[in-house]
């Protein structure tokens, strides 16, 4: 999958390296990019359209010097915009941009990698040339991923997922239950996976995260569900999938959660 190759790509080979001595780095932004479509569009944003702005700051006929990724609000940034663009990273049912603050900015000079990615994407935005969308997007694509990484890296002021996958040893019990929701994860395992007693690891996680171990993997387990039927897969197809033991306790658990019935286009 092209937007999981991206993401291993820019972490980099270590990311994949075991060492015996050091835990092997595990990506926290996988599974989200793996699950949710992004799309980036220069079409001018319609009022209250709920999608997501990103605006590449800087000076007219210079360089970019920041970008303001606004998740919530029409807010028009004071300094000029040398590009908007319009992002659609599926907001309305990404837990991950719903953790996030309403707008979070960023230096580019502070990563070079966002600098050479934002020079490119400037270049496809101001000039019509062929695979235009396709380039943007991509590009767009490099550029929220970096924003989010960054974003993770600040950590955040209250609890929930950011807190949670900012945390040196809780993000990597989240990143277990995002690649693997179907597996039957118990408490000693994630708490060992943490490095904490299971008491210790319980507090801990409801603390960060604002929930229980279990309470969050059904709830992941439903948004991933959720995505399934979006695209046309069966009810009981998608229940086995992401690991309830029925169609029954899926389809209960479902609506206590969304307020209404699973069903194919749901």
């Amino acid at each position: 999958m092209l937007q999981h190759s991206i993401v291993r790509a820019i972490n980099g080979p270590e990311s994949m390296i075991e060492n015996p001595k050091i835990l092997p780095k595990v990506d926290r932004l996988s599974a989200f990019f793996d699950t949710f479509e992004l799309e980036a569009s220069l079409e001018p944003p319609r009022a209250s359209d709920g999608q997501a702005r990103l605006f590449v700051i800087g000076e007219p006929g210079g360089r970019a010097e920041r970008i303001i990724l606004c998740l919530r609000g029409d807010t028009t940034p004071e300094s000029p915009a040398l590009v908007t663009a319009t992002v659609d990273f599926e907001g309305a049912h990404n837990p991950l941009l719903n953790a996030l603050p309403d707008q979070v900015l960023v230096e580019i000079s502070d990563i070079p990698t966002l600098r050479d990615t934002t020079a490119a994407f400037l270049a496809e935005a101001l000039e019509s040339r062929c695979g235009r969308s396709a380039a943007l997007n991509r590009l767009c694509e490099v550029m929220v991923l970096l924003i989010l990484r960054t974003a993770i890296d600040r950590g955040a002021t209250g609890p929930g997922l950011l807190a949670g996958l900012s945390h040196s040893s809780l993000h990597r019990t989240l990143v277990a239950m995002h690649d693997a929701p179907t597996r039957a994860w118990n408490i000693e395992d994630l708490a060992a996976m943490a490095g904490m007693s299971r008491s210790h690891f319980m507090a801990l996680f409801r603390e960060v995260v604002g929930t229980t171990p279990q309470a969050y993997l059904t709830g992941w387990r439903l948004t991933v569900a959720r995505r399934k039927l979006t695209k046309g897969a069966k009810v009981k197809a998608v229940a086995r999938q992401v690991g309830f033991g029925s169609a029954a306790a899926f389809s209960r658990a479902y609506f206590r959660k969304f307020g209404h019935w699973p069903s194919v286009r749901s």
